[in-house]
């Protein structure tokens, strides 16, 4: 158990790492008996976090930190920096890696289906309503 000097008046010790702050500096707790958290919003972000992860995909942080070694920190579609978010197949529940947050969106608004990303691609690159002439009258469209 830590034990601390004096804790001034209007203060609480962090429990995690034994530093002193000012009730002004800490986060609202309805569950602790002064109202008060005993641990800092980084500290609770950083268990928040690692909380999430093992609920919902089993997975520890490190275990994250895995999946983006070997792309240098960049998104593996869109080459961007910084992915954070953990793309799984919604009907397998398999994680297949680490995309920014963009790339991870575009691929639930597709609903994961090939197909569809597949016509995006053609639409983008101006492919889908381009008619072809076959005969007066008579136009093909693209497939």
């Amino acid at each position: 158990m830590l034990k601390y000097p004096t804790v001034p008046t209007g203060s609480k010790p962090f429990r995690s790492y034994g530093e002193v702050k000012s009730f002004g500096e800490r986060h609202r707790d309805a569950t602790a008996s002064d109202g008060l958290s005993t641990r800092c919003e980084k500290c609770r972000a950083v268990a928040g976090r690692a909380g999430h992860l093992n609920r919902t995909y089993g997975m520890t942080v490190e275990q994250r930190r895995s999946l983006l070694d070997g792309r240098f920190g960049n998104c593996p579609i869109c080459p961007g920096p910084a992915p954070e978010h953990v793309d799984h197949d919604h009907e397998t529940g398999r994680v297949r890696g680490v995309l920014c947050f963009s790339c991870n969106a575009a691929l639930g608004q597709f609903r994961d289906r090939p197909d569809v990303m597949r016509r995006a691609v053609a639409y983008v690159e101006g492919n889908v309503w381009k008619p072809k002439f076959v005969a007066p009258g008579v136009y093909l469209l693209p497939s």
